[in-house]
């Protein structure tokens, strides 16, 4: 099972200073940085987290040109195998996934859907017996087309979504008060209606708003119709998949493994500091995004270390105790004019000694010293 995902990484730079060519672009910033151009990052790692491929892509790439181009690259490097991709909607395309359906053997996928699809297929679910995947979540299971549909419905996301609906609705519906109050421009108006729907994007889509023509005044309602629709979808969602399991809580259980790949990202941006890129050139870039992804591995490595000889432990704040061990050099000047160098690092203290010792680690020997006479190169004293 490989889960596959994309973000993106700004650059605080004036892009018309780049060259013809050059990968950093303006595209669909992740990071809400539509001002500054970016590169996108895509990244295949396995359900446990560990990563097996990455490509830096020009940062104006639309997410479903991406997808063709992974399954060539992890079938060059792994063989042909039966695979199942794990992916968010958008990312395929569907001549993509007719392709996936047609090779020999099959690639199988597990994909989310937008929800345009749901409404297709609704009625067609009303009547399918629902399945506890786990505790607060439900699951139906419908055959078409070759297919099979996955539809899910989460208490917890009921409660989160139908939070964020209140806040922005009654946030929205008090500065639409607000603003028929206040006597302004057409175009100041036209503004400001703006701005409200850009900060309450959901709550928007929920109310009819009239300007008037001529006049820098408007009406708004509130349409319970689309309301009532929106609240039956809330917290649920639609998966589809080519693959014959026909048990819809593994395949929820799939889906859900995706959230691997977020914590990936989130690992690269926050834990190991990926931004700022400072470099100008490309290759320079890549260079630093490659040792950022060997970093990573590292990172999963020790974390799936700590879980099997010291649970309870994160590959952070595992970290955090390994920076007090420190190297250093210790200059010893001598009468006859040379210098003695003694290279050591700082014995670590009990609790971190412990946890070494329940890592299985054995710090090496500290290095031997080094002799260094004037205009000559340091040699080891034996």
């Amino acid at each position: 099972m490989l889960l596959y995902d994309l973000t993106s990484t700004y650059f605080e730079i004036d892009a018309a200073a780049l060259p013809e060519g050059d990968k950093r672009r303006h595209g669909y910033s992740r990071d809400r940085r539509s001002d500054c151009p970016q590169v996108v990052i895509a990244l295949v790692v396995t359900p446990e987290g560990l990563p097996l491929a990455y490509e830096v892509l020009a940062g104006n790439t639309a997410d479903n040109q991406t997808l063709r181009q992974f399954l060539a690259k992890i079938e060059r490097l792994y063989g042909k195998a039966r695979r199942v991709w794990v992916m968010d909607r958008g990312i395929p395309t569907e001549t993509v996934l007719a392709e996936m359906r047609q090779s020999d053997p099959p690639v199988h996928y597990l994909v989310g859907t937008p929800k345009g699809r749901l409404t297709r297929l609704e009625k067609l679910l009303l009547d399918k017996p629902w399945q506890e995947a786990r505790k607060g979540v439900q699951v139906k299971l419908l055959a078409q087309d070759g297919e099979f549909y996955v539809f899910a419905e989460s208490a917890d996301r009921v409660l989160k979504e139908r939070a964020m609906r209140r806040r922005q609705l009654k946030w929205l519906w008090r500065r639409l008060h607000e603003l028929a109050a206040i006597k302004s421009t057409r175009e100041q108006l036209l503004m400001k209606l703006g701005a409200a729907r850009a900060k309450a994007p959901v709550g928007w889509r929920l109310i009819d708003v009239t300007v008037e023509q001529a006049a820098a005044s408007f009406t708004f309602a509130l349409n319970r119709s689309k309301l009532r629709k929106l609240r039956r979808r809330e917290g649920r969602y639609l998966l589809r998949t080519n693959l014959t399991e026909s048990d819809p809580a593994t395949l929820w259980q799939y889906y859900i493994q995706l959230v691997a790949v977020e914590e990936a990202f989130k690992n690269l941006k926050a834990d190991l500091a990926i931004r700022p890129v400072f470099h100008q050139q490309e290759q320079r870039i890549e260079a630093h995004i490659f040792i950022a992804f060997l970093a990573y591995c590292l990172y999963v490595t020790l974390q799936r270390r700590l879980h099997a000889l010291a649970p309870g432990l994160t590959a952070r704040s595992a970290l955090e105790k390994f920076v007090a061990v420190q190297m250093i050099d210790v200059h010893l000047p001598t009468t006859d004019g040379r210098e003695l160098v003694l290279t050591r690092y700082t014995q670590p203290e009990p609790e971190l000694q412990l946890l070494i010792n329940q890592l299985r680690f054995q710090l090496p020997p500290q290095p031997p010293p080094r002799i260094a006479a004037a205009n000559q190169t340091n040699q080891q004293l034996p």
